[in-house]
């Protein structure tokens, strides 16, 4: 009996998920990608010097790696990529279900990070970044959407996407749903709401919180904004000015995290 269409399509995206790696680079990523029991690493590439100052990853690791000559470096990166002499590559990380990750921790009131298509790998490791350090659950982005795992989001992450949980999903709306059901407030952040993060987050207090944030000039779309619960915005000391996604979300977690 054939197989319906559907049932073959997602059989191919399986395999080709399952075959799917990724090239970190940089001292930084490899290092604590090469600490991290969770991630499969799969071939290490080093230089005399980067094997040298990476010595105690590798030995956690144990990894054997391939001593490369600086003057030949040759790995399949992007040539202008900044890889300070090491690179690996590694399967993607699996952070498990949106649900998973949004529940107490422990640590005040659960916090988490939604990327409305924000694209660029340098927005979202900027933002993994930030989050690990104001302590929120995951940073969430579409599967389709957002920016993927990548070398250069993780070299901007400077290690914080081998820690940061970076869950991906289906469908934004539904996540924001989700959220709502586990009882999160959720915060859009728009340059033109009337209402500011610090007077919304008074009006919510003891509540978890998903902050979301759009892309680069677009902003939100109409569909997230009309699912958000309350539209906020930072408010600026100036009648012009405007930040990009990875610097609002920063001043926006650590407002967060202030108030919990």
């Amino acid at each position: 009996m054939k197989k319906p269409k559907w049932v073959v399509q997602k059989e191919k995206a399986k395999r080709i998920s399952e075959a799917e790696t990724v090239w970190l680079f940089g001292l930084h990523a490899v290092r604590d990608a090469l600490m991290n029991p969770e991630r499969e690493k799969l071939r290490l590439m080093v230089t005399k010097n980067a094997a040298d100052k990476l010595a105690e990853a590798i030995g956690v690791s144990g990894m054997e790696p391939e001593m490369v000559d600086p003057r030949t470096f040759s790995a399949p990166i992007d040539p202008q990529s900044v890889h300070q002499g090491a690179v690996l590559e590694v399967k993607p990380l699996k952070w498990g279900k949106l649900a998973d990750r949004a529940v107490d921790a422990g640590e005040g009131q659960p916090i988490m990070v939604l990327l409305d298509r924000v694209t660029d790998p340098h927005n979202v490791g900027a933002i993994l970044r930030s989050a690990e350090v104001f302590g929120a659950n995951a940073v969430v982005g579409t599967a389709r959407g957002s920016a993927p795992e990548t070398g250069a989001l993780a070299k901007t992450a400077s290690g914080a996407l081998e820690r940061q949980p970076y869950v991906r999903i289906r469908n934004l709306a539904e996540a924001m749903e989700e959220l709502k059901a586990m009882g999160y407030v959720v915060f859009g952040l728009d340059g033109e709401a009337e209402v500011t993060i610090e007077t919304a987050l008074a009006d919510a207090p003891n509540r978890p919180v998903a902050l979301v944030l759009g892309a680069e000039g677009p902003g939100l779309r109409d569909k997230t904004k009309a699912t958000c619960d309350r539209l906020v915005k930072i408010p600026f000391a100036r009648e012009f000015g405007s930040l990009n996604v990875s610097n609002a979300a920063a001043v926006a977690l650590y407002a967060t995290r202030n108030t919990r």
